[in-house]
């Protein structure tokens, strides 16, 4: 992405990712905002042994979970994820939620095209292929009850 070029906005289901910065250029880091509508499908908790995390709410109100502590982050609140650590969100509010995420190194929206396209192929995505795209993307989803 061009310095100062229009984000691109990838929708995967009800969420929207509005990727600001890839890195490159002499940058690890890559930022987005997220915009959660109440009670959308969200992933998998995960982690990135190879990326930390940032995550800062611009409008309404977003579950956050990291390791084994749940914040409800208000406008103006943020949460860190540490490498390697477990991490969710939803939103189970009755207001869209926004948020800036910033990665470093960056996950790419390459990552988020390639779910987008599992997402949109009609019916229920395939598990093992979004699961492949997360582990070759450096995020590591955590199986159900874990």
């Amino acid at each position: 992405m061009e310095p100062g070029a229009a984000a691109e906005v990838i929708r995967i289901g009800q969420l929207e990712i509005h990727y600001l910065q890839d890195a490159g250029g002499g940058l690890e880091m890559g930022s987005f905002v997220l915009v959660v509508p109440p009670g959308s499908n969200v992933p998998p908790p995960h982690s990135h042994p190879g990326a930390e995390e940032l995550i800062y709410v611009l409008e309404g109100t977003l579950r956050y979970t990291v390791g084994g502590v749940t914040r409800d982050l208000r406008v103006g609140e943020s949460m860190g994820t540490p490498r390697g650590v477990v991490h969710g969100f939803s939103n189970p509010h009755s207001a869209v939620a926004r948020a800036l995420i910033v990665n470093t190194p960056d996950i790419g929206a390459g990552y988020f095209r390639e779910v987008a396209a599992l997402a949109g192929a009609g019916g229920p995505p395939d598990r093992s292929r979004l699961i492949e795209t997360m582990r070759r993307y450096g995020l590591v989803p955590v199986a159900p009850g874990q």
